[in-house]
């Protein structure tokens, strides 16, 4: 029989599904509930959070502050490696579930507590990246998924078990369903209600971040993102911490509509799902990221690195952030960024960003050897012997074949 829970660490937003399943382990488990909140950069007040955990009781609250750390810590060595799951994704929700795993066993360890509790559902890919990042750093944790335990399966059950408890209920939660959304300081994620329908265009009043490219300036923007050791550090020759530079960038291009994706992806629990991702600054990074990467990165590391990338992307998707095979491509990976500095310009327009020019002083790129004019360093007879040496193996099949 398995021991009971004596008190749990519950990642607690203050929303009405965390608020019903504080309560629930409150009722079912009959433990100790210690509430986790953090602060990733989703643009809401906190404070509150903390005021309705007072009142069903809770005694141990905490709200953490986690904006740089998962900035500088989780986004940017994503960045090194610019991944991107399934070529389009950001990854955006996915490089956001280690931390929240992190801190809530630090604050299991440092309370007593012998058991942690997430709001993720049995459908999703939350709930395994929670767990998997939670058991690597802590085996023997207790991991409770009230999902799937409960019987409150219905948006009708979840508001009868709040009224049944006295937990408030937002005026317009007690409608039709919302969108599923998920904020932080890396974009906006939105899935279901009409979006489940993969044919729908989703309504212009969801989007948060960044204008209707329609309505974005009708004049376009330049912006300069510097980088040193494969992070950017500046934008336009001004200094940021890492949190306030991707704020900054957020709020750069989100004024000219950049950074939306429409994408039905697989998850890794078996099933497609579309989603809508808003990621403004994240999309301008990247592009930033690889320009300066394209004049200072040796042609076989780069592409090396490129084939790479889709396994660390899926690594990070499926939840594997705290994995050795993980640790071990961050390593290889941040092994080519020490080359990674200089500056990216990128133009911004009606929902478009492209870049428009690179420099870099560790550059590999050498005017005077690609140069059309005449040069003193390249012999082009050179050229003969190299291709003639490529194609040999080409002659020789097709010799081959004619006898």
């Amino acid at each position: 029989m398995a021991a009971k829970t004596k008190k749990v660490v519950l990642a607690y937003s203050g929303g009405l599904d965390t608020s019903i399943i504080l309560r629930w382990l409150q009722v079912e488990h009959k433990c100790e509930v210690v509430t986790f909140t953090a602060d990733i950069g989703q643009g809401e007040e906190l404070e509150p959070a903390r005021k309705k955990a007072e009142v069903m009781g809770i005694k141990q609250i905490f709200i953490k502050d986690l904006r740089e750390e998962f900035v500088s810590d989780f986004v940017f060595p994503m960045f090194r490696a610019n991944a991107l799951y399934e070529g389009v994704y950001l990854l955006g929700t996915s490089i956001a579930r280690p931390l929240i795993a992190k801190h809530l066993v630090e604050i299991a360890i440092e309370t007593g507590a012998d058991a942690i509790a997430h709001g993720a559902t049995g459908k999703g890919n939350d709930q395994v990246r929670f767990e998997l990042s939670a058991y690597a750093l802590k085996p023997d944790v207790k991991v409770i998924a009230p999902w799937r335990e409960w019987d409150l399966n219905s948006r009708s059950k979840l508001i009868a078990y709040a009224e049944q408890h006295q937990i408030s209920i937002p005026t317009d939660k007690r409608g039709e369903a919302p969108y599923s959304m998920d904020a932080n300081l890396l974009h906006i994620s939105y899935e279901g209600k009409a979006l489940e329908d993969p044919w729908r265009e989703p309504d212009e009043s969801i989007f948060r971040m960044t204008v209707s490219p329609d309505a974005a300036p009708d004049n376009p923007e330049y912006v300069e993102i510097e980088f040193a050791g494969g992070d950017a550090v500046a934008i336009n020759s001004k200094k940021f911490s890492p949190a306030a530079l991707l704020a900054e960038l957020n709020l750069i291009a989100g004024r000219h509509g950049v950074g939306r994706l429409d994408l039905v992806e697989n998850r890794y629990v078996g099933m497609k799902s579309r989603g809508i991702y808003e990621t403004p600054g994240g999309t301008i990074l990247i592009m930033a990221h690889r320009a300066v990467e394209s004049i200072t990165l040796d042609r076989e590391a780069a592409h090396l690195k490129d084939e790479l990338m889709p396994r660390y992307a899926n690594l990070i998707y499926t939840g594997h952030w705290f994995s050795p095979e993980r640790e071990m491509l961050q390593a290889s990976i941040d092994q080519t960024q020490k080359q990674v500095n200089g500056i990216a310009r990128l133009k911004l327009y009606k929902g478009n960003a492209w870049v428009v020019g690179r420099k870099s002083p560790n550059s590999l790129y050498h005017l005077d050897y690609v140069t059309f004019e005449e040069d003193s360093v390249y012999d082009q007879t050179d050229a003969e012997g190299f291709i003639r040496l490529n194609a040999l193996r080409l002659r020789l099949g097709k010799m081959a074949q004619q006898k």
